[in-house]
């Protein structure tokens, strides 16, 4: 039975390990673990730069870094006029279908663009919590109907990323893609929707069974008048619109309005934990560990909800760079497509077909497939979507053509309908320059890069693996071929 000196002594010596531990240099794999959770793949070049830091200065790096704003210029028709989309049902049949073609194609450019920065970023982390934070408030192009809109929420997102929460939730209530996405541009206080008081609950902060029916009513009576003006298509408030009355949310019983309600959902201790617990999920593993769910929501109810002190915590913690963890995660589409071209600094001037292929995989940016957006994790993979996967890798890899079988698979929403044989078949020929060129990947290797090469590409080690001293492009061919390269 130990005493209370022996106790003090362990606690002394647990703390001094633990101290060693974060003060050693993290090494080249705990260098692409670190860039690969925070990022969408990284360089041999990248990794060697952080290996030599220590847990602490390489965390620190990484978050001094954060961008709130995009490195790369956006699509020129985001500073057009708005283009009040209302207007397009009032045209004649065949400048409608013209008004389609255009949006259709401005579509795929707005997603070029962004997966253009993922791989570009100086600031891959800010990325990383961007498409982060499009999944947690989910909102579709198809449904907002504005490429414009699209385009001011995603900067908002960005703006916000590694920023403060409570910020990011009050912009996104007034935001109008979701003003539109969740129908509250219409809320009146003659017939309330409850649609955005549900999901500002449910998906947003709380999670479900931490509130009741009741409350969404009265919420949703708060956020009336909350809407857009259709011909700017900025947030407006409609006072004749908005109900005045007392509600009663949470036990509270006041005349609220929306940020009344959204004070009471920041005020409450299940947002913190739910916010925790995705961000787990997004970096840690699956399963999140209540103690450090619980801990780490501490941390970010202390912070107010900024959002650096909860990412500092997250990456600085045994539970990150635990072995145990290390593989536990499926690579998202975008995760797998950006990954490779910026790992492989394989450089397309076409991004479109590389926005395609992530569509065909499941992930179309801008498009998430309901509110809850994508389910992630293991939902990533089934027989099909691995087989994609896989032809996408090939095609890269091999200099084969399957990517019309992907095609032909899988067809995204957007390239359905009106002009979407048009649009497939320019985007099949774009992918003739996504192609992994193994004479100069290993000559940027270097001579001793071939040796730490599989730990370049996969977070843990391959079922078979290939002899040093094999060409680098059969290497990289095997490995890429291994399941293991589906995760991170």
């Amino acid at each position: 039975m130990l005493t209370g000196v022996m106790r003090i002594v362990l606690a002394a010596v647990t703390l001094f390990i633990a101290a060693a531990v974060q003060a050693a240099a993290i090494g080249y794999e705990g260098a692409r673990h670190l860039l690969n959770r925070t990022g969408f793949g990284a360089t041999d070049a990248e990794i060697s730069a952080y290996a030599s830091l220590d847990r602490a200065a390489a965390v620190e790096r990484i978050l001094q870094g954060a961008r709130r704003e995009a490195a790369t210029p956006p699509p020129a028709f985001i500073d057009e006029p708005f283009d009040r989309f209302y207007r397009v049902g009032n045209l004649p049949a065949d400048e409608r279908m013209a008004v389609q073609r255009t949006l259709l194609q401005r579509s795929f450019e707005l997603r070029a663009w962004w997966l253009g920065e993922m791989v570009a970023t100086p600031s891959p982390l800010t990325e990383r919590m961007t498409l982060f934070w499009h999944n947690h408030f989910a909102t579709s192009q198809q449904k907002v109907r504005s490429l414009q809109l699209m385009y001011r929420q995603n900067a908002l997102l960005r703006r916000e990323a590694l920023g403060n929460f409570a910020t990011l939730l009050r912009g996104i209530a007034k935001d109008p893609a979701m003003l539109v996405y969740l129908d509250n541009a219409g809320n009146r206080r003659q017939a309330p929707n409850e649609n955005f008081a549900r999901e500002v609950m449910e998906l947003f902060t709380l999670g479900e069974g931490h509130y009741t029916e009741h409350d969404i009513k009265e919420a949703a009576r708060a956020f009336t008048g909350w809407s857009l003006d259709r011909e700017s298509g900025d947030f407006t408030y409609r006072r004749m619109w908005h109900d005045f009355g007392e509600k009663t949310v949470f036990g509270r019983t006041a005349r609220m309005d929306g940020d009344d309600v959204i004070d009471l959902l920041l005020a409450r201790a299940e947002t913190a934990q739910f916010i925790v617990a995705k961000v787990w999920r997004e970096f840690v593993s699956p399963t999140p560990q209540p103690a450090e769910v619980t801990r780490w929501a501490g941390v970010l109810r202390d912070a107010r909800y900024e959002m650096k002190p909860l990412l500092r915590a997250v990456l600085m913690s045994d539970a990150f760079w635990s072995d145990a963890h290390r593989g536990a995660l499926v690579k998202s589409p975008v995760e797998l497509v950006a990954g490779t071209l910026r790992t492989f600094e394989i450089h397309p001037a076409d991004l479109r077909p590389a926005v395609f292929a992530c569509a065909a995989l499941g992930q179309n940016l801008f498009s998430p497939p309901n509110v809850k957006g994508w389910p992630g994790g293991e939902a990533w993979i089934d027989s099909s979507t691995l087989l994609a996967r896989q032809q996408f890798i090939d095609r890269v890899f091999r200099g084969s053509d399957p990517m019309a079988t992907t095609v032909a698979m899988r067809t995204p929403a957007p390239v359905q309908g009106q002009g979407g044989a048009a649009v497939r078949r320019m985007l099949e020929r774009g992918m003739a320059d996504y192609v992994f060129d193994a004479d100069r990947f290993g000559g940027a290797l270097g001579a001793k890069g071939g040796a730490r090469l599989q730990s370049l590409v996969l977070a843990y080690p391959p079922v078979g693996a290939m002899p040093e001293e094999a060409p680098v492009g059969d290497r990289v061919r095997a490995l890429v071929a291994d399941v293991s390269y589906q995760l991170k």
